[in-house]
């Protein structure tokens, strides 16, 4: 698998590929241009190009200039900067460089030439784990930032953020005849060894006799058992004294049940439906790997959703964990069936705060694509406030959605305390009412349905599994742990 070495520099070395941030009249003394390639530069400036790269032959030179930023926010620059960070990588490997170095000549102490290497970091990762060519293995492998503006530290942060992408990425990536609902445990207690949390699998015999009713529901379609993994990182000295619970939904595949996907091309990526059960347990892995200073807990039912053996048909009634009744009339709807469990399990442990993330519904990617996470929930504003700012600091947007009392009455059920559905209109934030249903905490949902994927690269953020949520966790709970 992709795996790529971050750390600092104190000297240039002029064997190998470098970056310098600069503005038009920063003095290029050092940098090791000859007077040919000077005037090549000034002839960039002059024609108002901001990013420009000399091939020296041996070695890349590039240079962003910060005038292309100067009107932006400090959160949208580091963006810019992300995405620099994106066409270095690709450069470097299109020469086939294993290293590049990150300098500055100008003063950077907002975490620049961090997001830049955040960028050429991201933008690196492969899956090849299928490919018998691997010829196509990217030749970069070190990203060296100038200790004049990085510390160590920093850097070995950014390292474990990397890290903890990659293995969202890679579990989100890996067909479902490797990731089934035993195997994704397995991974996640593998990730608590790696770093330094605990986890539990509760296997089946264990979750019937919790009667988890919606976990147990959606897995009768299938020949391969459910799992519910419960994962904890607990320092001696935690600054807060009730847990952060993170939920993350496990379905490992998604036919749609019995209410089979009836679209072309619906089931492809159905392997992705787990992105948000990788989310959590990545960010356990950062979280712990960091040893920061706050107590958190992962919860993650997995199953897949078949419509063979004795699947659960649309009309039937289920118990579920907390004792309520779902009326089942969709079992496409099944990702609200197993976090509902995993949400009233939350309870017990009487949490600061709940936060799920799930690839719930095709109505929150449509509603604004790729470019941003819908989120909804009974979270106060100040909470509310420090997840958008982590949202906003790396680039994973949070767009609240409205969360009225009015869109409960829409999964009303005649038979039972409540539907699986809640009709044509509004389903991101029924399916959101639905799981509200099941907590009694402070919560917030989070539907990662259009950004888990992409169909497309997309700068840094790659194509396919995108490991959207680990970031933006990992920033907010560094923040509640100073």
């Amino acid at each position: 698998m992709s795996h790529i070495q971050i750390s600092t520099f104190t000297k240039i070395n002029n064997s190998q590929s470098v970056f310098f941030l600069a503005n038009k009249k920063s003095n290029w003394d050092g940098a090791g241009f000859d007077k040919r390639e000077l005037a090549y530069i000034d002839k960039k400036i002059k024609a108002d190009e901001k990013f420009i790269t000399v091939n020296q032959f041996n070695r890349l030179v590039f240079i962003q200039l910060t005038e292309a930023f100067d009107k932006k926010s400090h959160w949208q620059q580091l963006e810019e900067l992300r995405n620099t960070g994106n066409k270095i990588a690709s450069a470097i490997n299109a020469h086939k460089y294993d290293a590049i170095q990150l300098s500055s000549f100008v003063n950077t102490k907002n975490g620049e030439l961090l997001a830049i290497a955040e960028g050429c970091a991201l933008s690196n990762y492969q899956f090849l784990r299928y490919k018998s060519n691997k010829k196509e293995k990217n030749t970069l492998t070190n990203i060296l930032l100038s200790h004049t503006y990085v510390k160590q530290e920093e850097a070995n942060e950014l390292q474990i953020i990397t890290d903890a992408v990659y293995k969202a990425r890679n579990l989100v990536n890996e067909p479902q005849s490797y990731l089934n609902a035993v195997t994704f445990a397995q991974e996640m207690k593998d990730l608590g060894k790696k770093s330094g949390f605990k986890a539990e699998v509760l296997n089946k015999k264990q979750i019937e006799a919790l009667k988890m009713g919606g976990l147990l529901a959606v897995n009768m379609g299938s020949q391969t058992p459910p799992t519910f993994t419960i994962m904890e990182w607990k320092p001696k000295k935690a600054r807060n004294k009730k847990p952060i619970v993170l939920v993350g939904k496990g379905v490992v595949y998604d036919t749609g049940g019995l209410s089979l996907k009836p679209t072309a091309n619906s089931m492809d990526y159905m392997k992705c439906d787990m992105a948000g059960g990788a989310t959590v347990a990545a960010s356990m892995y950062a979280i712990a790997k960091a040893n920061l200073n706050c107590h958190v807990i992962g919860l993650v039912p997995a199953t897949d959703n078949r419509p063979g053996e004795n699947a659960y048909a649309p009309g039937d009634v289920i118990k579920m964990y907390d004792g309520q009744t779902v009326e089942m009339l969709n079992s496409d709807a099944e990702g609200r069936m197993i976090l509902a469990d995993a949400l009233s399990y939350a309870k017990k442990y009487k949490p600061e705060l709940v936060l799920d993330f799930a690839t719930l519904t095709g109505a929150a990617a449509a509603a604004i694509g790729p470019y941003g996470i819908v989120c909804m929930g009974t979270a106060d504003e100040k909470q509310k406030d420090k997840l958008k700012d982590s949202g906003n600091k790396v680039y994973e947007r949070l767009v609240e959605f409205p969360f009225f009392d009015e869109y409960a009455k829409l999964i009303k059920s005649d038979i039972a305390d409540m539907k699986n559905i809640g009709g044509p209109i509004a389903g991101a934030i029924t399916a959101g009412k639905f799981l509200e249903k099941f907590t009694d905490y402070a919560w917030m949902h989070f539907d990662i349905a259009g950004p888990s994927w992409n169909t497309a690269a997309d700068s840094y953020r790659g194509k396919n599994g995108t490991g959207v949520g680990v970031r933006l966790l990992f920033d907010f709970i560094k923040n509640l742990a100073k």
